[in-house]
């Protein structure tokens, strides 16, 4: 009956829900026959019945229900109504919504983990790492990255009760949002397959784990197949992490013995640290850098970082650019060095040898290779991560101090050439610019440096070098490939902001080509490359010539268009006096009491002004077409001038 119902057949299906007062709906797609369903329990329809049969012939069928943010939030209101569908109404379902919305101090409450399901859940939000604050990515704005035809917002405001028409708008907007999520899946179908692969070779689900998790999760296995409760230990019946905790760490007690300088500067900077104590990781270095050569180098917990600026570099008949990088260089230093958490023990450093050498074993392209890139680059960033069982700070400023330190040894023996020049500095390599008949020099001297830190150089050769500063850079191949960095980047990953991808082009056209920027940008064919969008907080609005729109937008900057204005909540409580700076809190609120709220000048700014809502114009002076729906744009009025600015702002600087 059932499958005749619903007409299922293997296969995963993409879903959303959406869920309102005094209506919940759920929009499905089937991925491979593209049959929809739409559920919906208000006062006007009752699909509970349905919803349960739906979920129940899904399980039947070994399919898995696709979502995008669904295993926090879309997955648990679903399995509540199955759960509870004898006594469910409207309100529950709502109730269960926000109370999973507004956790946010307990985000695993509400979680239905794997073994509980009644369908097995795939959440692209999770897979992409969207969970993570520095990639926090809506599907509103991947709607804009995937260049879609439409990017629609949640037409009404949370809370309120729907009339009929406004049910009506709210499952096509429901149904929107599951077909871009279809489309994101797939975008995502090699990374489920991957996971896939990973998940029936170990007997583990690693299908919602993100890539970083994935290599932690297997080297976690391994370390505890070799030695169980390393990781994890049961205490009065509960799972606990084990960790190394430490009240302050001398830098002297882990940098290594073999360090040493030549050059005053170096040497001041290793004497800085031999001589520092420190009892966080975080932030601890501030302005510590030296100056060897007129190149400036800047230390940090993360890494060093140095790089000449607004710089044209060429290699020609005389000379050469070369880029020297360390292979898996913090891995391979912990393997080297012996250096581990201590509560993993030095069983740590083989399996991590044996991880790295089994990588070796397997073509690139392969799921083991890329896995067990994930297991060896995942650990020395989790070793500073208090939730993680890798935590051991001391073992991170092993790894960071030495890090730097070694790398500037190779610094010290490479300036020693006669004409060779520091170009970069960055965390695990360098590039330098010299003259070729100093190259078997320049090899012996890294030769020399490998076999001291037992550590591999890989290198490679650039023809030209277009650097605005250590973060914003081209380089071309000497096989013409290039390779882009910061502003002058366009392909872009998923999280990041893909606007106006046509003045990196074209500065890159310029550079490489010889292109005129004008030129470029006048008969560039691709209208999706002059998008930009807006990507505003709840709390924010945006205004279009007045009126309001979507917090993400998509437009272009127009010659035909109007200003965008971005609308920001005032900083204090509204129409009261903004406050002088510097005031101590007592002192302020005793005046305030004592002056009830009015102006005085011991208190309040002297130009008398109040908290008022702030407004910002995006792109001051150029005016913008809003284009959320593509098909309501012809792209007649693109304002060329401004994406010519901007390009010429990534060359203007730039001097050979």
């Amino acid at each position: 009956m059932t499958d005749f119902l619903f007409d299922l057949s293997q296969g995963d299906v993409i879903y959303d829900i959406e869920t309102y007062p005094n209506v919940f709906t759920l929009y499905a797609i089937h991925s491979v026959t593209k049959k929809e369903w739409c559920f919906e329990i208000s006062e006007r329809k009752n699909d509970l019945q349905f919803i349960c049969l739906f979920l129940e012939t899904l399980n039947k069928f070994n399919c898995r229900m696709v979502g995008f943010n669904n295993y926090n939030f879309d997955y648990p209101v679903v399995h509540f109504i199955y759960q509870n569908r004898n006594i469910l109404n409207i309100q529950l379902i709502y109730n269960k919504a926000m109370s999973i919305i507004n956790s946010y101090d307990d985000r695993f409450s509400h979680i239905i983990w794997d073994n509980n399901q009644v369908v097995p859940q795939i959440d692209l939000f999770k897979i992409h790492h969207f969970d993570n604050k520095a990639r926090s990515t809506s599907l509103k704005v991947l709607e804009f990255n995937m260049r879609s035809n439409s990017i629609q917002e949640l037409p009404f405001k949370v809370g309120i009760n729907l009339n009929s028409e406004q049910i009506n708008q709210l499952i096509r907007y429901n149904r929107h949002d599951v077909l871009e999520t279809l489309r994101f899946y797939e975008i995502s179908k090699e990374k489920i397959k991957f996971r896939e692969e990973l998940s029936k070779k170990y007997n583990k689900n690693f299908l919602n784990h993100n890539d970083t998790k994935i290599g932690k999760d297997y080297f976690i296995m391994k370390l505890e197949e070799h030695t169980p409760g390393c990781c994890y230990r049961m205490i009065n019946g509960q799972r606990k992490m084990v960790q190394t905790h430490r009240t302050s760490i001398k830098l002297k007690d882990v940098i290594l013995p073999y360090i040493k300088f030549e050059h005053p500067e170096f040497n001041r900077i290793l004497n800085f640290l031999k001589n520092k104590e420190i009892v966080e990781t975080k932030g601890v270095f501030k302005d510590v850098s030296c100056i060897v050569n007129d190149f400036k180098f800047d230390f940090g917990t993360g890494g060093i970082h140095g790089s000449v600026e607004n710089k044209i570099i060429e290699s020609d008949d005389e000379y050469v650019i070369e880029d020297w990088d360390v292979a898996s260089y913090y891995p391979n230093l912990a393997i080297a060095n012996g250096f581990y958490p201590e509560h993993l023990g030095k069983e740590f450093c083989s399996i991590y040898e044996d991880v790295y050498t089994q990588r070796k074993s397997y073509a690139k392209g392969t799921a083991e290779n890329a896995m067990l890139k994930l297991a060896l680059n995942g650990v020395y960033g989790d070793s500073n991560n208090q939730y993680s069982p890798f935590f051991d700070p001391q073992y991170t400023m092993s790894i960071t101090i030495n890090g730097q330190l070694l790398l500037c040894m190779l610094v010290e023996k490479l300036i020693k050439i006669a004409g060779l020049t520091l170009i970069q500095i960055n965390t695990d390599g360098l590039t330098v610019r010299y003259k070729r008949h100093d190259q078997l020099a320049v090899h012996t001297f890294c030769k020399e440096w490998e076999k001291l830190t037992k550590l591999t150089l890989e290198n490679v050769e650039y023809s030209r070098m277009f650097i605005r500063d250590v973060n914003n850079y081209i380089a071309e191949y000497t096989d013409g490939k290039v390779k882009r960095k910061g502003a002058y980047e366009y392909e872009m990953d998923w999280h990041q902001n893909h606007s106006a991808l046509v003045v990196a082009k074209a500065a890159e056209a310029y550079l490489i080509k010889g292109v005129e920027i004008d030129r470029f940008i006048k008969n560039h064919n691709e209208p999706m490359d002059f998008m930009l969008r807006t990507k505003l907080p709840r709390s924010f609005y945006l205004e279009w010539g007045g009126e309001k729109v979507q917090n993400v937008t998509r437009y272009y900057v127009s010659t035909d268009g109007d200003y965008l204005e971005k609308v920001m909540p005032p900083k204090g409580e509204p129409g009261t006096y903004k406050r002088k700076n510097g005031l101590l809190e007592s002192y302020y609120q005793s005046i305030l009491r004592e002056v009830g709220g009015k102006w005085n000048e011991r208190i309040h700014t002297k130009n008398k002004s109040v908290h008022e809502e702030r407004r910002t114009t995006i792109h001051i002076g150029w005016t913008v077409q809003i284009c959320n729906d593509i098909s309501d744009t012809t792209f007649t009025d693109i304002n060329y001038d401004f994406y010519i600015q901007e390009a010429n702002k990534l060359i203007k600087e730039l001097k050979k």
